[in-house]
């Protein structure tokens, strides 16, 4: 089968660009001047593994597994059993029914995490020396496997940034409740993921400064450049940060791609359309296929993954200790980009991927999203399309690698959650030009414009086009 050359080599100006966002001119080339950039004005890069693990010894942090009834202002709920705080802020851990029409599993039972408000996720900017730096924080969550990760400037729930906690006032905050519009360089609204939470929304800000900014000890400013580097390295960047760094505006106008954006935005309209997706909250006491312990919330089969209760110690937090639940998955997951070039153009493959707790039925997702061992049992025919490829890509050619890294997920809510995330080169035996249904191939130029946009891109996805910014495979 032959590339579709009319496609690949139209020129931009003969290209759909009207539903692409205007940037000013101007902020592209300070965009790529600071991707560029492997020395800023902070600290070298190889200093900031150094930096972190420093600031891990100059707090006290302590995380320990404790049974649910030594859980502090939390209880399971009389009348549902859903884990709720006295508060009845933060968030609550009840049950959810999905049914969905097509796949394996046509009808499941989960526990699911409700947490309605909207928090802030952002990124201060300021330039040095003529290069944009970033104000990455040195924050500890009590569910990453190394407590300490490179955080945006401001990582907080409406709960946390309102003080309803009664501890101290989250740092560098007013830069985000407060922004210059004309300092704004992103904001947007974007899913978290729609497995464990329900229709929860983050809003994911980079916003600039041209005033002085008194520098925290747990903060530090590093170039686009340098964050790339780091995002090489396991759990170093966290989730947070790859999400809001995945909102960076790169340069978008790639000519050559497979398909226009009217034809893109819709497909992705008409697979909405077509999903039959019903959620519906449920009483997690007597949630069928789980089974609730003095420790844990548990799937009868023993898979997916458990809901616990940690007791945390953490000086360097707004407020220094407390309990709460947590979800822990019981295996390591695997995230990973096809990426083949056609037309010399490079396209990674998507997935318009049913969540049961997504505010709309489909986003667009990375081509394997999934944890291995849940799909194990299963016969081949109902194994996650191309998941058997990306597991065998390193033993059967280790050079169709170009990228490979664990990243933990949002270690607020979840426990141990890793995923190893690659990308991958693909050709036409082991990914086709036209895939199978559901998916398509798209540049990063377009996987970046669409992340501008709410809930199109989800969660997975933004962490892979962190990743390929980083590794320059958008060039």
């Amino acid at each position: 089968m032959t590339p579709r050359t009319a496609s690949l080599t139209a020129a931009p100006a003969d290209r759909d660009r009207g539903l692409r966002p205007r940037h000013d001119d101007a902020l592209l080339p300070r965009i790529a001047r600071s991707a560029a950039t492997r020395q800023g004005a902070g600290p070298q890069t190889a200093e900031v593994h150094t930096w972190l693990d420093e600031r891990r010894r100059s707090h006290r942090f302590h995380v320990e597994r404790i049974p649910f009834a030594q859980l502090d202002n939390w209880s399971f709920d009389g009348d549902t059993g859903n884990l709720v705080h006295d508060s009845g802020r933060f968030f609550t851990v009840e049950g959810l029914r999905v049914t969905v029409d097509e796949g394996p599993y046509r009808e499941w039972h989960q526990p699911i995490i409700r947490q309605p408000e909207v928090g802030i996720l952002g990124i201060l900017a300021k330039e040095f020396d003529g290069v944009l730096h970033f104000l990455m924080q040195a924050k500890m969550e009590p569910g990453n496997p190394n407590l300490v990760q490179l955080s945006p400037t401001v990582q907080a729930t409406r709960s946390n940034y309102t003080k309803v906690h009664k501890g101290a006032a989250v740092k560098y905050v007013e830069h985000f409740t407060r922004p210059a519009p004309h300092r704004i360089i992103a904001d947007v609204l974007q899913s978290e993921h729609g497995s464990w939470f329900f229709r929860k929304s983050n809003r994911n800000m980079i916003v600039e400064t041209t005033e002085p900014v008194p520098l925290d000890d747990d903060f530090c400013w590093l170039t686009l450049g340098q964050i790339g580097e780091l995002l090489h390295s396991d759990n170093v960047v966290n989730m947070d940060a790859r999400t809001v760094l995945s909102c960076v505006p790169y340069r978008d106008d790639q000519p050559g791609a497979l398909h226009s954006d009217t034809e893109l935005l819709s497909w992705f309209t008409a697979e909405r359309s077509r999903h039959d997706v019903r959620a519906e909250p449920l009483p997690l006491a007597g949630l069928p296929g789980w089974n609730r312990g003095e420790s844990s919330i548990d799937h009868a089969e023993g898979r997916y993954f458990s809901v616990v209760a940690v007791r945390v110690q953490a000086d360097s937090r707004e407020v220094t200790g407390w309990t709460q639940p947590l979800f822990e998955p019981r295996a390591r997951g695997v995230t990973a980009f096809l990426v083949r070039r056609f037309g010399d153009v490079p396209h990674v493959l998507v997935q318009a991927r049913v969540e049961g707790g997504f505010l709309d039925t489909v986003e667009l997702g990375p081509t394997v999203q999934c944890t291995p061992a849940a799909h194990a049992h299963l016969p081949a025919e109902d194994r996650p399309p191309f998941l058997d490829d990306v597991l065998n890509a390193r033993a059967s050619f280790p050079s169709r690698i170009s990228y490979e890294a664990v990243h933990s997920e949002e270690g607020g809510r979840f426990r141990n959650a890793e995923s190893r995330h690659l990308l991958v080169e693909a050709d036409e035996a082991t990914a086709p030009l036209d895939p199978p249904a559901g998916f398509r191939w798209v540049t990063p130029g377009q996987l970046t414009s669409l992340v501008r946009h709410n809930h199109y891109v989800n969660v997975q996805a933004r962490t892979l086009l962190a990743c390929l910014n980083a590794t320059g495979t958008r060039a």
